[in-house]
């Protein structure tokens, strides 16, 4: 068991029936009055987040995410299938357990796929990838204004801005959390 005076950032636990991970946690002690904890709390299936205080002696029952190192093989239709590089199963998953980031998504690509108690709920890509930019507007000489950036369709269908100098058919690194360039690879 946890009590809530033991959180920290990150820890995941059991409450009302949902999972929930600590997004930050404060304890307060007033002058007057008991001391509490005032967290920050996300419910890792939904998404959901809310700001709720705890006594410190409440107790709650851990929670374990799974984290299994996968590999994207496939898309059908809204399912996007990844090979478990133990047991070699093939795993479908629904691209909106993946979010935003399933515009980054890359055939072969390693990724940590998040489960509790044997039901998916998300997916963690690398914090960088490299992808190939398929299609990019050329850059007008002159136009060098600082930070200066063109639209540029990458070989996954994701649209992001890059530098002027970032040309067709060169591989650059997207930082996966912001979803912008990074660098040339």
């Amino acid at each position: 068991m946890i009590s809530a005076g033991d959180f920290k950032n990150g820890l995941t636990f059991e409450m009302d029936g949902n999972v929930m991970q600590i997004l930050e946690f404060q304890h307060v002690k007033p002058g007057k009055g008991s001391a509490f904890v005032r967290a920050k709390i996300k419910n890792i299936i939904t998404g959901t987040v809310l700001e709720k205080t705890f006594n410190p002696n409440e107790k709650f029952q851990p929670a374990y995410i799974e984290r299994k190192i996968m590999q994207y093989s496939y898309s059908e239709g809204n399912l996007k299938y990844f090979l478990d590089v133990e047991s070699y199963e093939m795993v479908p998953v629904d691209s909106k357990l993946i979010g935003e980031n399933v515009k980054f998504l890359k055939e072969d690509m390693e990724v940590k796929v998040l489960s509790y108690k044997e039901k998916i709920f998300g997916v963690e890509l690398p914090n960088f990838v490299e992808l190939k930019v398929s299609q990019t507007d050329v850059g007008v000489k002159g136009n060098t204004v600082t930070n200066a950036t063109k639209n540029a369709v990458l070989e996954t269908g994701a649209e992001i801005r890059v530098p002027l100098f970032i040309e067709t058919g060169e591989t650059i690194r997207i930082d996966t959390r912001t979803g912008e360039y990074v660098e040339r690879a």
